[in-house]
């Protein structure tokens, strides 16, 4: 295995100073993460029960937290980044099936909650006649 590519799987730092095998107790350098975890694992895999493709394993149940798992083999890349912005995505995604309505947001941006709330009120039903 090439120690350059082996990077933690929390926060993608490379852990090419790392002497192999991992520690139980090793960590990494940039963020303390616990190192020899079912995430920095060639057999982990959340598409199989229990998220480890090694049969005879015992099942660890925090996946990461460091564990005695003798089937531990770093895996190099196990690093996924995230989407910064999962909410944007999210609210896209509903724009798109319902319409964008942020011409309404921009026009009680001002307001306090009750007067946005009646503007909206009014918009959808027509002002209130008593």
């Amino acid at each position: 295995m090439a120690k350059l590519s082996l990077v933690c799987w929390k926060c993608g730092a490379s852990l090419a100073a790392e002497p192999l095998p991992l520690a139980r107790v090793a960590e990494c350098p940039s963020c303390n993460a616990d190192l020899h975890v079912c995430r920095l694992c060639e057999f982990y895999d959340p598409a199989v029960a229990k998220f480890c493709r090694e049969p005879v394993a015992e099942e660890v149940h925090n996946k990461e937290r460091a564990n005695f798992c003798g089937y531990f083999q770093p895996r190099p890349q196990a690093f996924t980044a995230h989407d910064p912005q999962p909410e944007q995505g999210a609210r896209n995604a509903l724009d798109a099936l319902f319409g964008d309505d942020s011409d309404d947001r921009d026009a009680t941006s001002g307001m306090n909650d009750v007067d946005a709330a009646r503007q909206q009120l009014d918009k959808l039903f027509g002002p209130d006649k008593d």
